[in-house]
C-alpha cells in the first residue's frame, strides 16, 4: 500500500510538516508535473525529489555533478531506510553490475548518476529497460552560461525529454537570477513548468565585509575570536593561496586542509572526506570545493578574495548554518583585488559580450562591498526580493559612515590625466599614492614626478585610506585598468563628470584601527552562543559522543546519524520512551528503532 508524502515525511524523514512551497512542489511532481525548484541552501530542495521519488513508483534518477559526494548521500537515505545507490566511475564492474540489476529489479527509490555517465549509450538503455519514476537534476544553474558553475556536459541533458516525455522533470538548484532561471528552463524544455522560488534570504547568516589588510592575520583572528573549534570553509582565488593559507593557519593551531583541481585525486577524496567525517575541521579551498556538500555545521565561510559574481558569493556563503543555527559569512577584500579582477575580464578570452557580462557580475559584487546600507537587503535585491533591514549584518549592526569623497577623486583623477596628458604614463595605485602624499622614493626621484602640480596635494589622507579611494573609484567604473595586464590605471568616459564637478561622489569611511585590528571588531560582533541550559548541556555533549562512536563505527559523517538540532531537542526534552522520541523532529520511525533504546540511555545517564 502507498503511503502518502506527508506519512513519508513524518515516518521516513521524522519531520511534522512540511515548509514553504515544499508540499505543492511535491503534490506537483507525484502527479506527473515538471518543476523548476530554486530554494536556498538547507530549505529542503532534496526532500522535493526525495518523496514523490518514494510516493511514486520506480526508481527516482538524480542527476548530480560531483562523484565524490554520491557517497555520502546514499549513505544519509540508507541511514532512513530508503533504498538508494550510485553508478559513477569510482566503482568496480562488479559493484556497478550489481547496482544495475538492483535498478532492472525494481529494488531501488533513488539513483545518483554523474551527468556525464547518464548521456552514455549504455547507460541511456539502462535507464529504458527499467522503470524511472523521475528526473532530478541538482544544481540547475550549471546548465546556464549566465550562471557561475558553468558545466558543459549538462547541456545535453535536455535528451531527457526527449527519450522520457512522460516523466516528469524536476531541476533544482540554490542560486539563479531571473536570466538564470529563463536559460534553466530553455535548455531544459522546462518552459511549461512551474517555476517555484522561496525566499534567498539566509536570516541565520551573519555577512561581514572587511578591508583587506595583512589579511591571513586577520582571518586567523576572525576564527580565533569567534569560531576557535569550529568547523568552516575558507575560500581562496588561487591555488598557491589555497596551500600557503592551510599551512598558516596549521602553524598557528588551526586544523586546517588544503583542497583545489591541481591536488591529486586520492588526496582531494581524503581531505573531502576528512572535513565531512571530522568535528572541527576547516577546510582551505578553491570554488571547485563545495558544491553538493551536505555538511549542516558549517559555523562559517570566509573569502579572502573578492569572488567573481553575486550568484558565487550567495551559493558559497549559503554553505555555512544549514542546520539553520547562527553562522558567519566573512569576506575580506581591498584594492589589489579590484585591479586583479578587472584584469582578469580584460585578458578573458570570451567576446565584448562575454566580457560586459563579467564586467557586470563584478559591479553587482562591488556594489554589495562597499553599500553603506544593510548588505542583506543588497544580497536579497541582486535576485529581485525584498527585505527591510536585517539587523544581523556588519553595516545594521556598525552603521558606517558616508563623506564627501569628491574633491579626494578629482585629485586622483588629475593625476592619473596629468600623467598620460602630459608624459605620456601610466602606473599603478601604489605610485599614484606615493604621489599625492608627497613621498620622495626612488621611483618618484626617477621619473621627476616630485616637479608635477599634484605632488602632496594629498597628504591629509593616509595610505590606507587612498587606498579606499581608488577602491571605490575602480569599483564605480571612474577608473580602469589597462587591458595590456601591466595593472596600470586610467581614466573612463565617465570621470570627465567629477573632474569638472559634475557629480558628487559619496564614499563609505573606513575605520583604520578596524582595518588593523579585525580582532577587536569580530569579538564587537560575535553572534550569539549556542550554549543550552543546566544539565541539557552535558546531556547533549554526552548524545554527541555516543553519535561519534555509532557514525564511525558505520563509516558515515556524524551529521548522518543525527543533525546537532535534532540532539538539542533530545537534550531539551529529556524523552523518556520511544513515543516521546517519536515527536522529535528529525527522528523518523527507522531511526527511532535503529538508535531509540540508546537515545534514552544517554539522556537518562
Amino acid at each position: 500500500m502507498t503511503i502518502s508524502s506527508l506519512e513519508t515525511l513524518q515516518q521516513i524523514f521524522g519531520y511534522d510538516s512540511f515548509r514553504g512551497d515544499q508540499q505543492a512542489i511535491i503534490d506537483h511532481v507525484v502527479q506527473g508535473g515538471d518543476a523548476l525548484v530554486l530554494m536556498p541552501t538547507g530549505g529542503g530542495k532534496s526532500l522535493c525529489y526525495q518523496i514523490p521519488a518514494l510516493v511514486r513508483p520506480g526508481t527516482g534518477i538524480v542527476i548530480s555533478p560531483l562523484i565524490a559526494l554520491m557517497q555520502d548521500q546514499v549513505d544519509a537515505l540508507l541511514e532512513l531506510g530508503v533504498r538508494a545507490a550510485f553508478l559513477n566511475s569510482s566503482q568496480d564492474w562488479r559493484t556497478a553490475r550489481d547496482v544495475e540489476q538492483a535498478f532492472l529489479a525494481g529494488e531501488l527509490d533513488l539513483l545518483y548518476i554523474a551527468p556525464e555517465r547518464l548521456l552514455t549509450d549504455r547507460c541511456l538503455e539502462l535507464l529504458s529497460s527499467g522503470h524511472v519514476s523521475l528526473f532530478a537534476i541538482d544544481e540547475a544553474h550549471c546548465v546556464s552560461q549566465w550562471g557561475h558553475d558553468f558545466r558543459p556536459e549538462y547541456l545535453g541533458l535536455s535528451i531527457l525529454h526527449e527519450r522520457w516525455p512522460q516523466v516528469p522533470r524536476l531541476a533544482l538548484t540554490a542560486t539563479a537570477t531571473a536570466v538564470t532561471r529563463r536559460e534553466i528552463a530553455e535548455r531544459l524544455a522546462l518552459n511549461d513548468a512551474p517555476h517555484y522560488v522561496a525566499s534567498f534570504d539566509r536570516p541565520n547568516i551573519r555577512y561581514r565585509i572587511i578591508e583587506k589588510n595583512e589579511v591571513r592575520r586577520q582571518l586567523l583572528a576572525f576564527i580565533q575570536a569567534e569560531h576557535m573549534g569550529d568547523c568552516g570553509i575558507v575560500y581562496c582565488l588561487s591555488r598557491a593561496r589555497v596551500e600557503e593559507t592551510a599551512e598558516f593557519l596549521c602553524e598557528n593551531g588551526i586544523s586546517a586542509l588544503p583542497y583545489h583541481a591541481g591536488l591529486a585525486p586520492t588526496v582531494r577524496s581524503t581531505n573531502q572526506a576528512r572535513f565531512l567525517r571530522e568535528e572541527g575541521m576547516v577546510m582551505v579551498a578553491t570554488i571547485a570545493f563545495g558544491m553538493g556538500v551536505n555538511k549542516p555545521d558549517v559555523r562559517f565561510v570566509a573569502h579572502i578574495d573578492l569572488p567573481k559574481s553575486v550568484e558565487g558569493y550567495y551559493q558559497e556563503t549559503g554553505r555555512a548554518g544549514r542546520d539553520g543555527l547562527p553562522a558567519t559569512a566573512w569576506l575580506a577584500y581591498g584594492l589589489q583585488d579590484v585591479v586583479q579582477q578587472r584584469r582578469m575580464i580584460n585578458e578573458s578570452a570570451g567576446d565584448d559580450s562575454f566580457r560586459r557580462r563579467l564586467g557586470a557580475q563584478l559591479d553587482a559584487m562591488l556594489g554589495l562591498c562597499e553599500t553603506v546600507t544593510c548588505r542583506r537587503q543588497r544580497l536579497l535585491a541582486y535576485f529581485e526580493q525584498t527585505i527591510s533591514s536585517c539587523g544581523n549584518c556588519d553595516t545594521c549592526l556598525e552603521p558606517p559612515q558616508a563623506w564627501d569623497g569628491t574633491v579626494a577623486a578629482q585629485k586622483i583623477l588629475s593625476a592619473v590625466y596629468r600623467l598620460w596628458r602630459e608624459r605620456g604614463q601610466r602606473f599603478g595605485a601604489g605610485h599614484l599614492i606615493d604621489i599625492l602624499r608627497g613621498k620622495l622614493t626612488d621611483r618618484i626621484k626617477q621619473y621627476e614626478h616630485e616637479t608635477m602640480t599634484v605632488f602632496g596635494i594629498g597628504a591629509d589622507l593616509s595610505e590606507q585610506a587612498w587606498r579606499g579611494v581608488l577602491r571605490q573609484l575602480l569599483a564605480q567604473s571612474l577608473l580602469a585598468v589597462d587591458s595590456e595586464g601591466y595593472g596600470t590605471l586610467a581614466l573612463t568616459d565617465a570621470s570627465r563628470e567629477v573632474l569638472k564637478g559634475e557629480r558628487t561622489l559619496m564614499f563609505r569611511r573606513e575605520s583604520e584601527k578596524k582595518a588593523r585590528n579585525s580582532r577587536t571588531a569580530s569579538t564587537r560582533s560575535k553572534a550569539a552562543e549556542i550554549v543550552l541550559p543546566g544539565e541539557a548541556q552535558q546531556r547533549f555533549e554526552n548524545l554527541r559522543l555516543w553519535r561519534s562512536e555509532v557514525a564511525r563505527s558505520h563509516g558515515v559523517p556524524a551529521y548522518v546519524i543525527f543533525h546537532d538540532a535534532t540532539l538539542r531537542e533530545i537534550a531539551l526534552n529529556c524523552p523518556q520512551s520511544l513515543d516521546d522520541l517519536g515527536g522529535i523532529s528529525g527522528v523518523g520511525v527507522r531511526k527511532r528503532d535503529a538508535y531509540g533504546e540508546e537515545l534514552l540511555r544517554c539522556v537518562r545517564g
